[in-house]
């Protein structure tokens, strides 16, 4: 006998005493009619929230794939003005960045800034439409990261490490909380082109865990879904007898091979996806929407109609269970500002500004965002200094992310960076606290969601992150 968490006894004394110590571990999880561990089973199915942190049922992760500049969006620095054309300070440890340019002087910040709502936060003019929402933002000033390039910034921002291997945050959140509807995927990714995400599907990939925990991909465009719909001519009925047939193969194939965790993955993507016929067509049918919600995301206008179908399509995939959605902008490191920061942030900011704004408002006028957590972010921020005399480098000792919804109290900021922005000078939030506290979000203790892995026990966080109760209301 064994699961993943429990080790084979080797002598008759071990197994005596395992088997006694366990009696009182069955009674308690018949009493409480809760697992003892995080969902071992490939398709968990049963809700384990039972006591939260936050009030997160689901995420929306907004990842900013390429590094967007927090200096010129939320992280305010008059200093930067006052220096720009000089190099850095000597009082300021010589950063190693990603492209290597030394001395390069400090580029100024072109923007307007203006205090946001009731609370005060500062919000660059690249964001209009966030000022209408910045009283349900949690601005999170301390971030920190390892990876100083795109690759190992991606890695770790969603698996936890610069090296890719391990599961994405998605897939924890689908191993410690299951699912609420079988008929669609617990952990959704779309991307805003056809262009690929840095290190491609191991972004949002299973890493060690059974493969049913991997994100489902969904593709830019009207049809996300490809083969929903039945060939011409071909009846439901005879759909269905086609599908059991190939089911009733699959599985026989798979007896004697039930560790191929890839195997049994296939299986109940096959199985899934017969189940979506009936359910996936109605939740990607934006045509539902009222035209007003649907010019209120900007899909009627050019630059904001790609990100704003996803943001509307993530609302309709929360109010249907699924837990874990990933919306990238700028798919293939579009944030990336070398050079002619001013064209691409500009750019950039248009396509997600108010489909972001409205998919805050939304949620909240439904009642939703109390337990919906959005999360926005990329790998890492843009540094003080000029890149190629236009643009800024990699920065991931000091960068900016927000959080709203889910319990975060909104209107508030987390952490301080030095006077021009490059390094976190106070109340650090590293990825792996950043981990940990979206899993406390959700009603998980990240300390308990442990996977054996290899005989090792293995933790979102790397056994390193803590949760930060500072973003919570009234903790």
């Amino acid at each position: 006998m064994s699961c993943n968490n429990i080790d084979i006894a080797t002598t008759r004394r071990d197994f005596l005493c395992n088997t006694g110590g366990g009696f009182g571990a069955l009674a308690f999880a018949a009493l409480t009619g809760q697992s003892l561990f995080a969902a071992t089973d490939p398709n968990p199915v049963a809700n384990k929230i039972t006591g939260r942190l936050g009030r997160a049922k689901s995420v929306i992760w907004l990842f900013m794939e390429g590094g967007p500049s927090h200096l010129d969006l939320f992280d305010r620095k008059p200093a930067i003005n006052k220096l720009a054309g000089q190099p850095l300070p000597e009082s300021f440890p010589r950063p190693v960045t990603a492209m290597g340019e030394a001395n390069s002087p400090i580029l100024e910040c072109k923007r307007e800034w203006k205090q946001c709502g009731e609370s005060g936060l500062w919000i660059s003019d690249w964001l209009p439409h966030h000022h209408a929402i910045a009283d349900e933002l949690c601005v999170i000033h301390s971030c920190v990261s390892d990876g100083i390039n795109h690759a190992g910034g991606v890695s770790q921002m969603n698996t936890g490490a610069v090296f890719g291997g391990r599961p994405s945050l998605g897939a924890w959140a689908s191993y410690g909380l299951g699912v609420e509807s079988e008929n669609l995927p617990t952990f959704v990714v779309m991307k805003d082109s056809s262009s690929m995400v840095v290190n491609g599907a191991r972004a949002w990939g299973s890493g060690f865990m059974p493969s049913t925990h991997q994100g489902v991909l969904f593709e830019p465009g009207s049809e996300p879904l490809r083969n929903l719909y039945n060939p011409k001519g071909i009846s439901p009925e005879q759909q269905q007898a086609k599908l059991d047939f190939i089911n009733q193969l699959n599985r026989h194939h798979y007896e004697g091979r039930e560790s191929n965790t890839e195997l049994e993955a296939r299986i109940r993507s096959y199985e899934m996806a017969s189940r979506m016929q009936t359910t996936a067509p109605d939740a990607i049918d934006l045509d539902q929407e009222p035209q007003h919600i649907k010019e209120m995301y900007g899909m009627d206008e050019k630059e904001t109609e790609v990100y704003g179908r996803q943001c509307l399509l993530a609302r309709r995939l929360v109010e249907r269970g699924v837990r874990f959605i990933q919306l990238y902008s700028g798919a293939g490191s579009k944030w990336d500002s070398h050079s002619n920061i001013e064209g691409n942030h500009s750019r950039l900011c248009r396509g997600v500004d108010k489909p972001i704004a409205a998919l805050i408002a939304d949620l909240k006028q439904r009642g939703l965002l109390d337990e919906t957590l959005v999360m926005w972010g990329g790998e890492f921020g843009r540094t003080p200094m000029s890149e190629k005399g236009t643009g800024r480098d990699h920065n991931p000792t000091g960068f900016t992310m927000w959080m709203a919804g889910g319990g975060v109290k909104g209107g508030q900021t987390i952490g301080a960076t030095d006077e021009v922005g490059l390094y976190t000078i106070d109340d650090k939030m590293h990825v792996h606290d950043i981990h940990a506290t979206t899993l406390a979000l959700m009603g998980l203790d990240p300390t308990k969601v442990i996977y054996m892995h290899k005989g090792r026990p293995e933790r979102v966080d790397l056994n390193e992150g803590h949760v930060h109760t500072g973003l919570v209301s009234g903790v």
